[in-house]
């Protein structure tokens, strides 16, 4: 199983690649759902990683397939920008869960 990122900074995308996980940097919702597309058809990803802006950007295409795809699990991340690592993790598993840590 291989992880995917789609990112929306080079930092993000080259930190991740040092880790050993290949990914894409696109600006716009259509390139998103482009990228979120051909991950969903590789049979080897198992977990897309996106980061918090791109999901704020297309948060109900993002909820859509969390919803409706058991494959692959995606996974919202804070990028070097955005809110701390915890806030982030709290707030996705209260949304995961449906409940308020």
């Amino acid at each position: 199983m291989k992880f995917f990122l789609i990112s929306d900074n080079m930092d993000t995308q080259m930190g991740m690649r040092l880790a050993g996980i290949e990914g894409v940097v696109v600006h716009q919702a259509d390139e998103v759902e482009q990228a979120l597309s051909q991950a969903v058809q590789d049979p080897d990803i198992g977990i897309v990683l996106v980061t918090a802006k791109l999901v704020s950007l297309c948060s109900a295409l993002i909820n859509e397939r969390k919803r409706n795809y058991k494959r692959p699990l995606i996974v919202e991340i804070p990028d070097r920008h955005g809110e701390d690592v915890g806030a982030a993790l709290e707030r996705y598993i209260g949304e995961s869960l449906g409940i308020k840590l």
